[in-house]
Order: C-alpha cells, then structure tokens, then sequence
C-alpha cells in the first residue's frame, strides 16, 4: 500500500483540504495580503490556488463524484469574489479570477479521475 493509498480519504488528507481552504479564503479576503515572490499574474495565483484545492479534494474526499467537487469548488471561488466586492474588503472583484478558479478545478480533479481510473 502505497503512502497515498493508505492516507486517501481520511482525516489528514482531509485536514489538508479545509486548511489549504480556510488559508485561500484568508488570503483572499484580507485587504493587503503578502506579496507573491513570483509575479506570474492574479490568474496563475488563482489557478494554483484552486488546483491545490482540487488535488487536496480529490485525496480527502475520494467517494466525492469530481462533478460534485468541481461544483462545490467554483461556488467557493465565486463566493470569494462576490465578498470581495464589498467595499468593506477593499479588494477587486474580477469574474475571470473565478473562471480561472474553475478552471483549474475542472482540469485538475479530471486529469486525477482518469490517473485514479487508468491505475485500476
């Protein structure tokens, strides 16, 4: 039994999922968030961000269908951008950060469905 194997779907690798989570909320709502040594753009910060989340979903919630964690992943992205609307925030609102969100999600939990289907 590989490491992946044997910690696929329970609670460390799904500790891992709500703290990546809790850490890319945080980070997108707080009004001056650190800056990123590599500056290759908002949307590559966002697709990373969301494919983390969708690679950590894939391992914590393994019965999960990838339709239901794709879904559950966009609405996330979606809420982060509509709170970050709020003038309270003080951050941009930018629907293409939340294509670029989905985007990742979609590609990556796929590309993991058909890794995890050729391996059967």
């Amino acid at each position: 039994m590989s490491f992946v194997e044997k910690y696929l779907g329970g609670r460390l690798a799904q500790s891992a999922f709500w703290a990546a989570s809790l850490f890319t909320l945080v980070m997108a709502l707080i009004p001056k968030p650190p800056a990123v040594p590599v500056g290759y753009g908002d949307k590559i910060e966002h697709a990373v961000a969301f494919a983390t989340l969708g690679v950590l979903g894939v391992f914590g919630y393994p019965r999960l269908s990838a339709l239901r964690l794709i879904v559950a992943l966009s609405i996330f992205g979606a809420f982060i951008e509509l709170a970050q609307a709020t003038p309270i925030i003080h951050r941009d609102c930018d629907p293409l950060d939340w294509v670029a969100d989905t985007v990742a999600c979609i590609v990556v939990v796929l590309a993991m469905q058909r890794l995890r289907r050729a391996r059967r």
